[in-house]
């Protein structure tokens, strides 16, 4: 057994679906999951929020984020942190690639 993950490309991780939304659960544990989506053109995520603490990373493609009400701008290299309880919402604009890392507590 190792005690690392590797992944050499992580918007190779999932392939973005016709008219569709794809997830796909790259790695958890007691302190961390890591989910990859891939959203095509005009797909969403409605307002939502997590129980626990989270982050974006927008890998590929522009989206709007809503977050708490405040629409904002993604594209790639967008990265965002979320305290547990934040709404948030996504549509994407062109096909999207996103890593949502959900920070689990512990202790």
């Amino acid at each position: 057994m190792t005690d690392y993950t590797l992944i050499r490309n992580l918007a190779g991780q999932v392939t973005i679906p016709d008219n569709g939304i794809l997830s796909r659960t790259l790695f958890a544990d007691d302190e961390l999951k890591a989910v990859i989506f891939g959203f095509d053109v005009g797909q969403e995520l409605s307002e939502h929020a997590a129980a626990v603490p989270a982050v974006i990373h927008v890998l590929d493609g522009e989206a709007d984020i809503t977050l708490d009400g405040t629409r904002h701008d993604a594209s790639p290299g967008t990265w965002i942190h979320m305290a547990a309880g934040v709404r948030h919402a996504l549509v994407a604009r062109t096909p999207v690639v996103m890593l949502l890392l959900l920070l689990r507590r512990t202790g």
